[in-house]
């Protein structure tokens, strides 16, 4: 426990936070690729989402003086001559094919790992973070003159109309040999940034009608007294967020429902906050200072009674709420990220993880999930001992969204995420 938690200000706490999440960027980022590994556990390979981030955190640390611009300029370098130099091609063992990257490389080598897909979703969160170090080395240096090249060149090859297959929405993914995944993307999910960067390209964009195609499969439904577009887990409502201020803006959809994405967003978190308070099934931990539901690692698949109750536990699993999955299993991290959504629920409960200290907040970043439900044979409670890359960076980022709007402000004037945005049909506010 901390001592005198009370005497601890709400800017120390996130600091707090703030850096140890961003420990791990600077801890499992290759030094010759500049990748991010997809967890800290050893031989891992990189996520390309987490890479997208791993910049993002480097912005936000050389403005707050954590790390110097210097070797935030050079880490950037280092990730984004490696994206461009590295082969893109329809061959198995390539890094990327159409300006898409697969979900999983090698850490090293930066070629293809785990037989992973050509990620739609997982390039627009690195393309995300490629752009915001474009907008933000500014300087007439000759190292940050080659990150705005690099940057825009980049984003400007990404071929997102190849990534229609013909159709309306976009795709999943691609895999060599298998051609395109039969999944695409449809309804209120995470792709909200990727249809954004799809439709600013200049170069390879798609059309307003695929926005529309996305829009049609909304599902709005009224939980616990809160109006909102659906969806369970946590992440879907923050990482979009991560990189466009939707404060005030509004699309077709959000116009005719009288808000904006970020109140939606908004509703959602007041909505998991309830679901923890009500618990009504009954899992041992959940109050108003421990909530979060979201995609996560957990127990293990497998059925137990507790305390004479069957419970049925899923190891990675998308939870949400209130309809499930849902097997005990809270992710600290979820919570944290919504903090400039609703900062009246957030910091309490992020002042409660402060005060506790978990064991399993060290260096490499903020504890990932815990599951008090789930007890081994001497009492004690599931916890996560892998940090993610995708965790760590929407606590960095939100954090300072909400103390600086910093990623925000950068992308307001990214002529890419406005074109793509006006393109969606969004007007309003800062737009």
């Amino acid at each position: 426990m901390n001592p005198n938690p009370a005497k601890v200000s709400d800017e120390e706490i996130l600091d707090t936070f703030q850096r140890l999440a961003l420990g791990y960027f600077l801890r499992q980022a290759d030094p010759s690729t500049g990748l991010v590994a997809d967890r800290s556990s050893p031989g891992f390979p990189a996520s390309i989402a987490a890479t997208g981030m791993g910049m993002a955190a480097c912005v936000v640390a050389a403005e707050r003086s954590w790390i110097s611009r210097e070797e935030a300029c050079n880490r950037t370098l280092v990730t984004l001559r490696f994206l461009w130099d590295s082969h893109q091609g329809p061959e198995r063992d390539a890094s990327g094919y159409k300006g898409f990257f697969y979900h999983f490389l090698d850490m090293k080598t930066g070629q293809r790992a785990w037989n992973s897909e050509l990620s739609t979703i997982d390039t627009a969160l690195l393309m995300a973070g490629v752009l915001v170090c474009g907008r933000y080395f500014d300087l007439e240096s000759e190292d940050e003159r080659e990150i705005r090249v690099l940057s825009d060149r980049l984003y400007r090859r990404v071929d997102w109309r190849w990534a229609l297959n013909g159709g309306s929405l976009i795709c999943h993914g691609w895999k060599p040999g298998r051609r395109f995944l039969p999944y695409h993307w449809l309804g209120y999910d995470e792709a909200l940034i990727l249809y954004v960067l799809a439709l600013g390209s200049p170069t390879h964009g798609v059309s307003p009608g695929s926005y529309s195609a996305w829009l049609s499969g909304y599902r709005w439904k009224r939980l616990y007294g809160h109006e909102f577009v659906y969806a369970g887990p946590l992440f879907i409502h923050q990482f979009s967020h991560l990189w466009i201020d939707f404060r005030g803006i509004r699309d077709a959809f959000m116009r005719e429902k009288g808000l904006d994405y970020f109140e939606n967003s908004r509703r959602a978190t007041l909505v998991q906050r309830e679901y923890a308070v009500r618990n009504p099934r009954g899992f041992e931990g959940y109050d108003q200072n421990n909530w979060g539901l979201t995609a996560s690692d957990g127990p293990g698949k497998q059925l137990a009674t507790v305390d004479g109750i069957p419970r049925r536990f899923f190891a990675y699993r998308a939870r949400g709420a209130p309809f499930g999955p849902d097997d005990g299993t809270i992710s600290p991290w979820a919570a944290f990220a919504s903090l400039p959504f609703a900062p009246e629920i957030v910091l309490p409960t992020i002042r409660h993880f402060h005060a506790r200290q978990p064991a399993y907040d060290d260096a490499c970043g903020v504890g990932a999930s815990f599951n008090p439900t789930f007890r081994d044979s001497d009492g004690n409670g599931w916890f996560s001992r892998d940090h993610v890359g995708i965790n760590q960076g929407p606590i960095v980022m939100m954090f300072e969204n909400h103390r600086s709007e910093l990623i925000w402000r950068l992308l307001r004037r990214c002529p890419y995420i406005v074109d793509g945005l006006r393109s969606a049909g969004f007007a309003g506010d800062w737009l």
